[in-house]
């Protein structure tokens, strides 16, 4: 059996130091400071977050999605209900989020409950997407299994033949989720892995910050 063993492999976290005088009263908005950050500190992709779900058994999937707008409410990403994540939402509207950007030695996660986007808000932003986003999203059944590429591409062709212009429906079960959050970690890597952690956990009186053991 080959062993492929990392043990050995480590680096120093050096990039910064998170305090509690850093920390804003809200922590959406600490999330968009830290998103800026990424950004300017040449992150490629600084809305990428790892999206966890579960079934109603407990068994947990996880993948990547894409942050598109957030506020006060929530974050709220896009994806077809059809999805593997689509079903687990629909059975337990739980989930949890995790951004990572690692010019900067942070990390971000996000727990709460997860609701559906009005469809306005869906309808609004499916026909701002590109062109061939939109394709893709009407084409594809996602996490169904596929005979190959090419029927795939075949589908993308018929829809092509059949809205010449353009102006391809959205699939009433493609759309938006909001996560509504109840916990958010702000994590801030450190030499010697004593790193600084925060939680934000929200109250009736709005969010209580406590600092965790790293």
């Amino acid at each position: 059996m080959n062993e492929f063993d990392h043990r050995s492999t480590r680096r120093e976290f050096l990039h910064g130091e998170l305090h509690r005088a850093d920390l804003l009263p809200e922590p959406h908005m600490m999330l968009a400071r830290w998103l800026k950050d990424a950004e300017t500190a040449g992150n490629f992709d600084v809305t990428a977050m790892a999206l966890a779900t579960a079934s109603l058994i407990g068994q947990p999937s996880l993948r990547w999605v894409l942050l598109k707008h957030f506020d006060a409410r929530g974050l709220c990403f896009y994806t077809d209900g059809r999805s593997r994540k689509g079903r687990e939402l629909a059975d337990n509207p739980q989930a949890s989020l995790a951004f990572y950007w690692s010019e900067n030695d942070r990390q971000v996660r996000v727990e709460g409950r997860v609701e559906r986007l009005p469809e306005a808000d869906n309808e609004t932003y499916f026909n701002q997407r590109p062109l061939g986003s939109r394709l893709a999203a009407a084409a594809s059944h996602q996490s169904q299994p596929l005979a190959s590429r090419e029927v795939l591409e075949a589908r993308i062709a018929e829809l092509e033949q059949q809205f010449p212009a353009g102006d391809v429906s959205r699939n009433p079960d493609w759309g938006g989720y909001r996560l509504v959050p109840e916990v958010y970690e702000f994590w801030q890597g450190r030499e010697s892995r004593l790193h600084d952690r925060f939680t934000y956990t929200r109250t009736a009186d709005g969010w209580d910050i406590q600092r965790l053991m790293p």
